[in-house]
């Protein structure tokens, strides 16, 4: 049957038609035929099908604690907004993330992404390599590399991308390693997906990297963290040169207004937002203040987008469509506010506080390699 119809149809026809359908239908096809399972896997196509597709999916991962033993699960949910960006509706069953920590330092595991579809999840030890579509995955194994003794490491960043010149998708960790507070040298470490070895980065120098729930963005084709030098700056990864470079905030953002920073997508730019410390004895009173690059590594380009508030908020999560900003509240719930509207709602999720992170994905086919297979991305 499927034979006749490929000496019916042109082959081009037949990819027109299959571009249009969801990675759900596409992986029935596979099943159907040599011609439709070589088509739906060329690297081509899966470069076509991803930037094809205008449909924003959210991923948002969250914990809850179990009552019987105490510890905690970190969930996946797949959902989509509706044409009222307040609705929302599940596109997949949950998915119980494996491997990461199951104690409460559940709150610090990060969610990565996308990079042609695919999502990197890690408590900053245990990493996996996740595609939120076919729900395929990948453990990446622990960096191998140890510390002197009387020394101590602690893991400030981590970062995930893909080096179009290597084909090879790369984990990077930046850790600090120290004997006294004091005195602490930066260590740079990466994974390559393609030789599935550790090594480390030496001659850069790099500046000290402060966490936060709302940094570790993957923004082009650099991984992007907050620094600090004289003042806080966002420190970058270039893949494919494997070179630092930094950008610098606003001129009238500076790190002693006592306001927690955070990164986010707008509309395809780069932004910076920065919103009440949720330890402040009077958060309420401090307005959220979000700020686009225009033009990137431009800081004259900095534009302020909004302020809005005053709202009790732990985090910022994401922005979804251009103008719904997803946050975080205290007790582990999530709230929507309509950048246009100035609508504030609840979107009825609710997890563990501080353990809810957010990505914008859309469907990919692109597959999860594993040591020793080709890479398949088309540039």
């Amino acid at each position: 049957m499927m034979d006749r119809i490929m000496k019916v149809l042109p082959q081009d026809v037949v990819i027109y038609i299959f571009l249009m359908l969801p990675v759900k239908s596409l992986l029935r096809f596979k099943c159907t035929c040599k011609t439709f399972c070589n088509i739906i896997n060329s690297s081509t196509f899966i470069h076509l099908h991803l930037h094809c597709s205008n449909d924003e999916l959210i991923l948002f991962k969250h914990s809850i604690k179990q009552e019987e033993d105490d510890l905690f699960k970190n969930i996946l949910s797949f959902l989509s907004s509706e044409e009222n960006c307040f609705d929302f509706k599940a596109v997949s069953p949950d998915f119980d993330v494996p491997e990461v920590t199951t104690t409460s330092a559940c709150v610090f595991v990060q969610v990565i992404g996308p990079c042609n579809g695919l999502i990197a999840i890690t408590d900053s030890f245990a990493t996996i390599l996740f595609n939120p579509t076919t729900r395929h995955y990948r453990s990446i194994p622990a960096c191998p590399f140890g510390i002197p003794k009387r020394y101590r490491r602690s893991i400030s960043g981590i970062g995930f991308g893909y080096d179009s010149i290597q084909n090879d998708y790369k984990f990077i960790r930046i850790s600090e390693v120290y004997e006294d507070y004091m005195d602490k040298d930066m260590k740079v470490d990466i994974f390559d997906l393609s030789t599935d070895c550790w090594r480390e980065l030496n001659g850069q120098q790099v500046p000290l990297v402060f966490w936060t729930s709302c940094s570790e963005i993957l923004y082009n084709n650099a991984c992007h963290w907050f620094a600090s030098t004289d003042d806080t700056i966002i420190l970058c990864f270039e893949m494919n040169t494997e070179e630092f470079y930094h950008l610098q905030l606003p001129e009238s953002c500076h790190w002693y207004d006592g306001k927690s920073d955070g990164l986010i997508i707008v509309n395809n730019c780069l932004s910076y937002i920065r919103y009440p410390d949720p330890l402040s004895d009077r958060p309420a009173e401090v307005l959220i203040d979000i700020w686009i690059m225009k033009e990137y590594n431009k800081r004259e380009s900095w534009i302020k987008r909004c302020s809005i508030g005053p709202i009790t908020i732990d985090t910022p999560l994401a922005v979804l469509k251009g103008d719904l900003l997803l946050l975080q509240t205290k007790n582990g719930d999530v709230i929507g506010y309509d950048l246009n509207s100035h609508e504030i709602r609840d979107l009825n999720l609710y997890g563990y506080p501080r353990s809810w992170r957010v990505v914008i994905y859309k469907e990919s086919l692109t597959p999860i390699p594993r040591e020793g297979d080709t890479i398949l991305v088309k540039n």
